[in-house]
């Protein structure tokens, strides 16, 4: 079975002293690094929200969050210490239009346009392990759209952050009953 990883969201402005600073970011991002050098086999895919400035979940257009990942920016980039897995071809960023709110990977495009999952199938995967920030939010929609694709999927709990501690722990049960594996690393 063909294997892969997809890292949600890694991005500054989700990471301590970012515009939408999220719990254990940073233990996130240093146990995420660590996952992916243990399974050198398996191809890292990442998704990156990626904003323009007037984007609708920002707080000035009526949305719930700061300003956070406005594309250009240095909060909207994925954290250096993951550079080294980065491939342009296996980036996907989501939440490009501004009048659209997307939480979920499927919702991300390459630069070639391709999506999330026509690489993970031109790639023959069938298991995806799921890293990432945030728990409740892109991590949750990520998951459930995976799911939905008919991936086998296993989130890697000691590499995920969160909005709210509560919230990551409701949104963990509710990611089992959609059929996901959840381990610690």
């Amino acid at each position: 079975m063909k294997k892969a990883i997809v890292v949600v969201d890694e991005l500054y402005d989700f990471i301590t002293g970012g515009a939408l600073a999220c719990g254990h970011s940073e233990e996130a991002v240093e146990e995420t690094v660590n996952f992916i050098r243990n399974h050198p086999a398996f191809p890292a895919l990442f998704v990156c929200d990626h904003h323009p400035a007037n984007h609708c979940s920002f707080a000035a257009q009526g949305g719930p969050w700061p300003p956070h990942c406005v594309a250009g920016t240095h909060g909207g980039e994925i954290h250096e210490a993951l550079l080294p897995y980065v491939v342009p071809e296996k980036t996907f960023f989501k939440g490009c239009d501004p009048a659209l709110e997307q939480y979920s990977g499927f919702d991300g495009r390459s630069a070639a346009g391709e999506s999330l999952s026509e690489a993970l199938r031109r790639l023959g995967i069938e298991r995806v392990y799921v890293t990432g920030i945030a728990t409740e939010y892109c991590v949750l929609n990520t998951v459930k759209d995976l799911i939905g694709a008919g991936f086998k999927v296993t989130v890697v709990e000691s590499c995920l952050g969160w909005v709210d501690a509560e919230g990551h722990k409701t949104a963990l049960p509710e990611i089992r009953k959609m059929g996901a594996w959840i381990m610690k690393a």
